[in-house]
């Protein structure tokens, strides 16, 4: 089964309880799910494999330590972007790769209507980015989606979860990790996740 990794970090506690507070305007939100999003690649990364490499510093010639494999980001379109640039902050030379995909409001279930990636993305470790996994379905398609182009290394980030959509992710991909900044612990009838934090994206961009 899948790793499950809710932060416990002060800073991302109190970031989130800005997120959470209908008092956040739209460019202070936007920010910081960007700086959560760095602390949680952070997390994310702490395996990766390193390969060494010979530095000469203004010293002496030494060696030092690099990741060794090639990354891509991936957000679920449109709310996955907010999480990109926190990210690339910390690794600009990532590719990116965007997801297409809108929710039917009668059955709650994702419709995939673009996919666009990096051409060696199967050679890449994938961070898949969405601010939220409630019932899971958008994240279970993007991870089908990315596997069917040859995806072998797919870690899923988050800002908020619900057990639903983890169960459902751990179910259909016991090979994803899952990274989150909080956990709670229902949705409501529209499939929001409660408390939660509202729509992300409209959050995000300011569409509401």
């Amino acid at each position: 089964m899948s790793k499950l990794f809710v932060s416990e970090h002060p800073l991302i506690h109190t970031k989130m309880a800005m997120l959470r507070s209908k008092e956040t305007g739209t460019k202070e939100f936007r920010e910081i799910i960007g700086e959560v999003a760095s602390l949680l690649f952070y997390e994310a990364t702490r395996e990766l494999p390193l390969t060494d490499v010979a530095v000469q510093t203004p010293i002496a010639a030494t060696i030092c330590k690099t990741i060794d494999t090639k990354l891509a980001i991936v957000p679920i379109l449109r709310a996955g972007i907010g999480m990109t640039d926190g990210i690339l902050n910390l690794v600009p030379t990532t590719k990116i790769g965007h997801i297409g995909l809108y929710r039917n409001e009668e059955t709650l279930e994702p419709v995939e209507y673009y996919c666009k990636l990096p051409a060696d993305v199967e050679e890449r470790t994938v961070l898949l980015t969405d601010p939220m996994l409630a019932t899971g379905g958008s994240a279970d398609m993007a991870i089908d989606a990315l596997k069917k182009r040859g995806v072998k290394n797919i870690i899923f980030l988050c800002i908020l979860a619900a057990p639903i959509g983890v169960e459902r992710l751990q179910k259909n991909h016991p090979d994803v990790d899952i990274y989150a900044a909080a956990y709670d612990q229902e949705l409501n009838e529209l499939g929001y996740i409660v408390p939660g934090l509202g729509d992300a994206g409209d959050r995000i961009f300011g569409t509401k």
